[in-house]
């Protein structure tokens, strides 16, 4: 696994806006024009689709880029987003010139949107990921989402483009978060029709269907003729993680990272979600053998 190094911001800008950037660049300085003294910078006032105005003042711009309250900046959290992000482009760096890599990224990034912050995402190191590696090799990218969420911000970056394919398996956002998106007739606009695919998954529906869901998004990414791939590795499917969604075993994410090891695909796998329980590090081990068992008992991609 490659350290981070600094790439400057153009990874980053293939798949947010300057001004969002630039708004996460100054928020903490500039939060005294919100209210004096503030801990932390979160919305007060949240735009709505109707809402399209873009505001000069701090506190309208904290509602137009963040999403919801879970997703705070602080003094240091730029910084460890710019940190982030270049793990994600040194995984997609490594995935190209050596066959896989894994990028352990934090804070997550598949909520983040090309402007918008949320479920604690800032900037989308799977999208940043996937860029970079279209740039490099300049071919269709696939991203395969097996976080127990929607993949909402990854979804909504790629949805008019045909050269990254989108694929997110998750649990049944009805009555689950991001709620809003995530459901299986959304399929792509404009150039993008055809090539973004939702599974929500039926709670606690268990290993089989997950497994099931992962043969149908690499087959999917296969048909649309993908050339490198990116895993937004969530592991809070889990069968003991807080959110209880999908009940995923040990033994499951042993078999997905098989299944998803044994493709042809240059592959970077970045970090997303995974709440705190005492088998979360049991789960990625278990992911991370089975992908390399089945990378490397092959001969080459």
């Amino acid at each position: 696994m490659a350290a981070s190094h600094a790439h400057g911001q153009e990874p980053i800008l293939r798949v947010h806006s300057q001004r969002y950037i630039q708004f996460l660049s100054e928020a903490w300085a500039r939060r005294d024009e919100i209210e004096p003294g503030l801990e932390h910078v979160l919305p007060s006032h949240f735009a709505r689709p109707q809402m399209m105005r873009y505001p000069s003042g701090m506190i309208g711009r904290v509602g137009f880029h963040m999403a919801d309250t879970s997703t705070p900046i602080l003094e240091t959290t730029f910084a460890a987003i710019l940190a982030s992000a270049g793990v994600a482009v040194n995984a997609a760096e490594e995935a190209v010139s050596a066959g896989y890599a894994y990028g352990l990224c934090r804070p997550p990034g598949h909520h983040a949107s090309a402007e918008s912050a949320g479920g604690f995402c800032f900037v989308n190191n799977s999208a940043v990921a996937a860029a970079h590696i279209q740039q490099l090799i300049g071919g269709r990218v696939g991203i395969i989402d097996v976080d127990v969420h929607h993949g909402n911000g990854t979804q909504s970056i790629f949805y008019q483009r045909d050269d990254i394919v989108t694929v997110s398996i998750h649990a049944d956002p009805s009555t689950f978060m991001p709620y809003y998106a995530g459901y299986e007739d959304e399929i792509g606009e404009g150039a993008g029709v055809g090539f973004n695919l939702n599974i929500p998954l039926k709670h606690r529906s268990g290993d089989a269907i997950y497994l099931e869901s992962i043969d149908h998004a690499i087959e999917f990414c296969a048909s649309r003729g993908v050339e490198a791939l990116v895993v937004a590795l969530g592991l809070d499917a889990s069968e003991h993680d807080p959110n209880g969604a999908l009940s995923v075993t040990t033994q499951g994410f042993l078999a997905a990272g098989r299944r998803l090891g044994a493709t042809k695909w240059p592959t970077a796998m970045i970090q997303e979600g995974g709440y705190l329980s005492d088998i979360l590090g049991e789960n990625l081990i278990a992911f991370l053998g089975g992908f390399e068992e089945s990378r490397t008992s092959r001969d080459g991609p």
